[in-house]
């Protein structure tokens, strides 16, 4: 027993050390990866932002969860934007690999920035969360008009 543990451990370590790309089979599963944590991540979003603009009423423990995801989601789609995932059903511009560092720093900030804004929903701050919440939303708004082509 102890070896199969011993083996599924090296297994299972063996496997997470693979590069992010490596994770997918398909560039297009690639794609449809980082579109879903995209996805999600602004659903949460959302939910924050409509108490901030009170279109929902104020919950303090709920915009802390939501925001505690926001966060866990902010450092997740970037491992879908490989080699080869520039071409299929994606609105990503090449800017993405041709501007590859300037990508990564914005990917920084947004990160840092999704940091800030759940300590400022942990607060339990309305307004913490609503200037929080207008630094996120701008810091997505920036890498979009940089690094995605507008719906029609």
């Amino acid at each position: 027993m102890k070896r199969f543990a011993l083996a599924a451990l090296a297994t299972v370590a063996t496997l997470t050390s693979l590069s992010a790309s490596a994770q997918f089979a398909k560039p297009e599963d690639a794609i449809k990866y980082r579109k879903a944590a995209l996805t999600v991540m602004a659903a949460h979003f959302g939910r924050i932002g409509a108490m901030a603009s009170d279109k929902a009423p104020f919950d303090a423990k709920i915009a802390a969860e939501n925001a505690a995801i926001v966060e866990d989601m902010s450092k997740l789609p970037w491992a879908g934007f490989g080699a080869g995932t520039d071409k299929g059903e994606t609105r990503a511009k090449p800017e993405i690999w041709t501007q590859a560092p300037r990508f990564k720093a914005a990917q920084d900030a947004f990160a840092a920035q999704a940091a800030a804004f759940q300590q400022a929903a942990n607060s339990g701050n309305i307004n913490a969360i609503r200037a929080e919440a207008r630094k996120l939303g701008g810091t997505c708004k920036g890498c979009h008009d940089l690094y995605k082509v507008p719906s029609n």
